[in-house]
Formats: structure tokens, C-alpha cells, sequence
């Protein structure tokens, strides 16, 4: 386990870094403070986590395990453009992401000042990028808060140049027109089946089979759509997962603890996609698990081993 760097101080309410950084267009959604080389390849990035955050924290007690996921998903789109020198208008996809969250994470209590949080990310870099063709990388991430180990996570991702993506996604290139051609939200399952107090947050709609749901998309809402999308975010279908696990496991609530993630496809807008878990395992008193696939017109888009630790 790598050691956490050299403690700096983090000043609540430090102003965010740049949003088209981020990839975000509301500020309130921006995360990333501040970052540092370390060696070429390694960096370190300071965030800042509000006391209350609508969908990330949507428990007064508690922060989601999804948003440390958020977090590095925010400070990998900045450092690929900021130390590896990846244009802003390349598009990011991930190809895997695997993260594990320690029992430190589920207890923090989010505090009038919020919570900083500080990633030690490695990158593997290419030895040699062809011009105008695509960027792959790969990065170790650790977090940490107060010098206690939060989590860590493993991704591989891909930066397309927009000729390259254009070419790729075909008709659904166009952000805009892809967001205007998904069908309005279906009818959600109860907010409390999994783990949520609004049904503007819930990501699934139900069906007549077991353990079967139609993923449910609202392109107005603040979090997940900020600004237009080409195909369904990672972070939707990883919220997905895990508040299908939820669903099986009440009325105990449960917190993702393991996600490991592989994204095959595109799973796009305007089209159908049906979430699928199988039957819940007890690997260990406290944990629960189950593996949860993404269908989207005969094909996986996604799959997602879930480990989730009971909670009262």
C-alpha cells in the first residue's frame, strides 16, 4: 500500500480549478482544488468534498462511495490535459475501472468545513503517441484524508482526438442531438429500495422480472447530465450497479465497497438498456455481492462485480 505523501493543508472552500477541466459546467460540481507533480508520472490532487452534496451525499451521515469515484474521475480528465498535454476537446472514455473503498471512507461524517482529500495518482504513460491517433493511460490511484487511507483504484482509459471519435460514434457523435433524442424518465422504483430519499435519483424503473431493470435516464438532472452527452456517463451506469445491489439487499443499507467495472461498448441514449443482477451472495457476515450486467440492443455494454458491506 503506498504511503500518503507529505500532509498539505486544505483550506475549506478553496476555489475549483476550472470546470472544462473537470468536464463539468456548473461549478458547485467541481471538486479538484488544486494538483502537483511529484515525478513525471506521478501527481498528487487536492479536492474538497461539501458538507452536503444532493446526490453524493444524500444521507446526512454518511458521503456516498461513489463520490471518491467521481473525484478521480474529475482529476484524471484534468491531468490528462494539464501534465500529459491531451487537448481539451479529445473525449475520454473508460475502458476499466476497479476501486476499493476501506472501512475509513464509510466513516467519515461530513463536517460544517466538508472533507479534504488528497489522490496520489501513477500513471503508466505510452512511450509514444502517434500524432492525431488516440491517447491510452493507465493510473494507480490512492486517497487519502488526514494521512488515513480512504481507497484506491485502478483505471484504464482512452482520450479520442475528435476526428478519430467522430468517426467512431457515427450519428451519436453529437452530443446535443444524442441528449435530445432520449426518451423522457420512466417511472422510477421507490427511492427508498434503493437507498435514495428522492425519486429524482433513483437510475432504475422496474419490470415484471426479478432482478431486471430498465435503466431509467433523466438528462435534466443537475448531477449526471450537467451539460449534453454523446452516451450514458460511466458514473450513471456505476450508480446503476450499485443501487441494484441495494434493491436486493433491503431493507439493509448497504455501501459499495468494490466495483470493478468493464465498459464494451457505448451505451447510448435512445435506446433501451436493461440492468440485470444476479441472485445476492454473503461472501462474509456484513458483506453482500453480485454481479450486474448493462443489454442494450442484444449486446453488454457493461458488467460490474459489486462487494457491498451491510450497514444499519
Amino acid at each position: 500500500m503506498p504511503a500518503p505523501l507529505a500532509a498539505v493543508p486544505a483550506v475549506p472552500g478553496s476555489a475549483p480549478v476550472p470546470g472544462r477541466l473537470v468536464r463539468k459546467h456548473l461549478n458547485d460540481e467541481v471538486l479538484i482544488t488544486d494538483w502537483h507533480p511529484v515525478s513525471g508520472t506521478t501527481h498528487r490532487v487536492t479536492a474538497h468534498w461539501p458538507q452536503r452534496h444532493d446526490f453524493y451525499a444524500p444521507h446526512v451521515d454518511r458521503y456516498s462511495p461513489l463520490l471518491l469515484i467521481e473525484t478521480i474521475r474529475q482529476a484524471l480528465a484534468m491531468l490528462s490535459n494539464t501534465a500529459f498535454e491531451v487537448p481539451l476537446e479529445y473525449r475520454l472514455g473508460w475502458d476499466y475501472c476497479s476501486s476499493t473503498i476501506t472501512p475509513a471512507m464509510l466513516g467519515i461524517r461530513p463536517e460544517d468545513s466538508g472533507a479534504a482529500v488528497e489522490l496520489t495518482i501513477t500513471h503508466t504513460v505510452p512511450t509514444k503517441r502517434r500524432r492525431g491517433g488516440p491517447v491510452r493511460l493507465e493510473a494507480e490511484i490512492s486517497a487519502f484524508r488526514e494521512g488515513e487511507l480512504l481507497g484506491t483504484a485502478h483505471l484504464r482509459y482512452t482520450c479520442h482526438p475528435p476526428a478519430l471519435y467522430d468517426r467512431l460514434r457515427g450519428r451519436h457523435a453529437d452530443a446535443k442531438t444524442a441528449t435530445s433524442l432520449a426518451p423522457p424518465p420512466g417511472t422510477p422504483v421507490p427511492p427508498g429500495q434503493v437507498g435514495r430519499t428522492t425519486e429524482r435519483d433513483v437510475v432504475l424503473c422496474p419490470t415484471d422480472q426479478p432482478r431486471r431493470w430498465q435503466l431509467r435516464v433523466d438528462t435534466g438532472h443537475s448531477v449526471l447530465f450537467d451539460h449534453a452527452h454523446d452516451h450514458l456517463p460511466g458514473m450513471v451506469l456505476l450508480e446503476a450497479a450499485s443501487q441494484a445491489v441495494q434493491y436486493l439487499a433491503g431493507p439493509e443499507r448497504t455501501n459499495p465497497v468494490t466495483l470493478r467495472t468493464h465498459f464494451t461498448r457505448y451505451t447510448e441514449l435512445d435506446a433501451p438498456c436493461w440492468i440485470e443482477a444476479t441472485p445476492l451472495e454473503r461472501p462474509e457476515p456484513g458483506l453482500v455481492s453480485s454481479d450486474i450486467t448493462g443489454t442494450q440492443n442484444g449486446h453488454v455494454t457493461f458488467t460490474t462485480q459489486v462487494v457491498a458491506r451491510l450497514s444499519t
